[in-house]
C-alpha cells in the first residue's frame, strides 16, 4: 500500500483537532470541499474510514484515533527533518526543538529563547505549538525534546521543572453580579452557564474541574464547550456564560464588554513545568534545564535596593 501524502495527513489531523470541516479548512487555508475531497481520498486509499460525519456532526472511528494519533508523529518527524537540515546548512551546530501551548505565557516562552549556553555557541531553538498533553506525549516518544506543558498530571516518564503556579481565570461580562467581587469560588457559579475547553484540549484539567465541582456539590445549569478563548466571547455575551481560562487566555478577551477575576479554589492551580524525558541523557538538554533553573531564579529573586552612604 502506497503512504498517503503529507497534505493528507495533514487534512486528517486538522479535521480530528476542529471536528467540524469548516473550521479545518480555514485553518488549513483551503476550502471545504478541497478538505472533503482530500479526506475522500485518503480514506479511499487506506480503505476503511477514518470519520463517520452528517450535516450535523463529525466524529472519528477507532480506526481514525489510531490513524491521526500515528499521522501526528509523522508529521512532526517530516517537518522536523526539514527544519534541522535547513539549520545545519546555515551553520547551526544544535538543534533544541521546544514544545509549547497557544496558551503558554508569553513570559516564559521569551524567558527561554533568551538562555545562551557557552557550551553550545551555534545553538537553534525551533518551537513547536499544540495542547499540552499532546506536548507531553511527544517529549515522552522523542519528538519533542522540551516543552512547556500545563495541567498535566506526574507521570515518571517525565521530569519537570516547574516554571509557574497559578489560579484559573474566570471571564464573565462585567454587568455580571459576580464582577463585583474580587475573587470568586465554585459555590458562587452554581446553576450558571460554565464555558470550558473542551475534554480533548486538556483531559486532565476538564476531569479536575468536573471533580471538583461534585466533591462540594456544584453543578452547572449547562456546559459549553470552545477550544480556544475567543469563542468564549459570544458564550459570555450572550448565554451570560462563566468561562474557565488561564490568564494569557482571559486577558485576550478581557475587552468589549468582558472582564475577568481570579478563581479562589487551592485544589483548583494551572502549575506550569518544563519537562524532558526522565531518561533523557542529552547533555545539551540538561544544561538548558539548569540554565532555565538559575535565570527564573535570578528573575523572582528580590532586586537589593542600595542604601545610601552616610558620612
Amino acid at each position: 500500500m502506497a503512504i498517503p501524502e503529507i497534505r493528507l495527513l495533514q487534512a486528517a489531523i486538522a479535521l480530528a483537532e476542529d471536528l467540524n470541516f469548516s473550521r479545518a479548512a480555514e485553518r488549513l487555508h483551503i476550502t471545504q470541499p478541497a478538505l472533503s475531497k482530500q479526506i475522500y481520498e485518503l480514506e479511499s486509499q487506506l480503505g476503511f474510514r477514518l470519520f463517520e460525519r452528517n450535516h450535523q456532526m463529525v466524529e472519528l472511528t477507532d480506526a481514525g484515533r489510531m490513524f491521526v494519533a500515528e499521522a501526528r508523529e509523522a508529521v512532526l518527524h517530516a517537518e522536523r527533518a526539514v527544519l534541522e537540515a535547513k539549520a545545519a546548512f546555515s551553520g547551526a551546530d544544535e538543534i533544541l526543538n521546544i514544545g509549547k501551548s497557544a496558551y503558554t505565557d508569553p513570559y516564559l516562552v521569551s524567558t527561554l529563547l533568551s538562555i545562551q549556553l557557552p557550551l553550545f555557541p551555534g545553538l537553534r531553538v525551533k518551537l513547536w505549538s499544540d495542547y499540552s498533553h499532546e506536548l507531553a506525549r511527544q517529549v515522552i516518544a522523542g519528538t519533542l525534546d522540551l516543552a512547556l506543558i500545563t495541567g498535566i498530571p506526574d507521570t515518571p516518564k517525565l521530569s519537570s521543572l516547574k516554571l509557574a503556579d497559578n489560579s484559573f481565570y474566570i471571564a464573565m461580562s462585567m454587568h455580571d453580579p459576580l464582577a463585583l467581587h474580587k475573587e470568586l469560588r465554585l459555590n458562587e457559579m452554581r446553576d450558571r452557564n460554565w464555558v470550558l475547553f473542551s475534554r480533548h484540549v486538556s483531559p486532565h484539567m476538564y476531569d479536575m474541574i468536573q471533580r471538583k465541582a461534585s466533591e462540594i456539590g456544584v453543578s452547572a445549569s449547562d456546559h459549553h464547550h470552545v477550544t480556544s478563548a475567543e469563542e468564549a466571547v459570544q458564550l459570555i455575551s450572550v448565554n451570560e456564560g462563566l468561562a474557565f481560562l488561564n490568564r494569557t487566555g482571559a486577558w485576550r478577551i478581557a475587552q468589549h464588554g468582558i472582564t475577568m477575576r481570579p478563581l479562589a479554589e487551592e485544589s483548583l492551580r494551572l502549575i506550569t513545568n518544563l519537562a524532558t524525558r526522565a531518561d533523557s541523557k542529552s547533555r545539551l538538554v540538561n544544561e538548558f534545564v539548569r540554565a532555565a533553573a538559575r535565570k527564573l531564579d535570578s528573575l523572582r529573586r528580590p532586586v537589593q535596593k542600595q542604601l545610601p552612604l552616610t558620612g
